[in-house]
């Protein structure tokens, strides 16, 4: 069923990249986009208005930690997300099924949801796919997801029943589902298996959510494995839905999803990468701030990034504030790397509008291999 609240139009298409637009009650959110993730409705070290001035368009926050602290009651008490974090654009809210997956130890899953202990303090709560719409209707997100459960991509039994409890959650989901400002997108799983992907992707299509998320990748697969899935699902999902790969955003993982039909994405990874000192580059590079070259360095991370840290400040600069443990380096690197994937996708973006998409990725791809073997950390 059409919700005039939300539309999505594909503006241009280029082999199966595509760039679009998704109305939402808060704004459009031109796609490809990547929306940068508050977890705790706050993006790590930045303000609203610093995202604003980096051209976010969406921005993430996790139904299981908001409602464990400060409670999704007294949110919607302060008047939903968007007052409470004084953001006016998108939300998109996940579903707190990824906790289900990261919190092995502390869980128990049954048929009808999960009963899991706190991280912050070991008390007993439970969650299934109501309690999951509740949450996320009280948050008061514009997209919110349905309740899912993420398997172990290498475990094909595990990912049989995690994709069949998904998909009954799933129904659940929009049962429970009361808001109509809300777009509810369902989750296909399936671990690695092509098949099961294939099986996944047809329930949740027959379901008609407004949009589609793809979960359980970047959980453990290698690149090869995800990419190949994504392309097995670029052919099994109605391409007039968007797409949304959950939980995946670096550079070369970005422009490959695009290329395999993706339009949203979303990562942790910019801003741990900069509480972590490093700074990401365009072509999939990471540099170690830490590093004594850069000691008296009076070039920035990058000479051609237009970045408001790459514009004012040195990597001589940035390197002591991380050496003197200054709360305003995760700051400014959080700028520049987030600033790094929002201009890759507002790039591509503009490439597929102009025919030029193909070229585009070539001229990446390449420069990615160049670069590859020098500068790399893992966080």
């Amino acid at each position: 069923m059409i919700n005039p609240l939300f539309t999505f139009q594909i503006e241009a298409v280029q082999n199966r990249a595509r760039a679009g637009s998704f109305v939402t009650p808060h704004g459009v959110l031109e796609t490809p986009s990547f929306a940068p993730v508050g977890t705790q409705a706050t993006v790590k070290s930045l303000t609203p208005e610093q995202l604003s001035d980096l051209n976010a368009s969406l921005i993430l926050a996790n139904t299981y930690h908001l409602h464990l602290r400060p409670g999704d009651k007294l949110i919607k008490e302060m008047g939903g997300l968007h007052k409470f974090m004084h953001w006016s654009g998108p939300i998109l809210t996940d579903s707190g099924g990824f906790q289900v997956f990261s919190l092995a130890k502390k869980r128990v899953i049954d048929q009808d949801g999960v009963t899991f202990r706190s991280h912050i303090d070991g008390s007993k709560h439970r969650l299934d796919p109501e309690k999951s719409i509740a949450i996320q209707e009280n948050l008061g997100g514009d997209i919110i997801m349905a309740f899912d459960e993420c398997s172990d991509p290498y475990d094909m039994q595990y990912s049989r029943e995690a994709m069949t409890r998904t998909h009954q959650w799933a129904e659940r989901c929009q049962r429970a589902k009361t808001r109509s400002d809300q777009a509810l997108f369902g989750i296909v799983q399936g671990g690695i298996q092509e098949d099961l992907r294939q099986e996944s992707a047809q329930v949740i299509s027959n379901l008609d959510f407004p949009g589609i998320a793809i979960g359980g990748l970047s959980v453990g697969e290698t690149k090869p494995e995800m990419y190949r899935i994504l392309e097995v699902l670029d052919q099994a999902l109605p391409g007039e839905k968007p797409r949304y790969l959950m939980g995946v955003g670096t550079p070369e993982d970005i422009i490959n999803g695009v290329r395999r039909g993706v339009d949203i994405f979303d990562c942790v990874l910019p801003t741990r990468l900069a509480r972590h000192n490093a700074a990401m580059t365009r072509f999939g590079g990471r540099m170690n701030i830490v590093n004594a070259q850069y000691a008296q360095e009076e070039q920035p991370i990058d000479p051609q990034c237009e970045c408001y840290t790459c514009q004012n400040f040195s990597l001589a600069y940035l390197r002591h504030l991380v050496i003197s443990k200054e709360m305003l380096a995760a700051t400014l690197l959080s700028i520049h790397n987030l600033h790094t994937l929002i201009d890759l996708v507002n790039q591509i973006r503009n490439s597929i509008i102009a025919g030029e998409f193909e070229d585009f990725f070539q001229q990446f791809d390449q420069k990615y291999a160049e670069n590859k073997p020098a500068g790399r950390m893992q966080i």
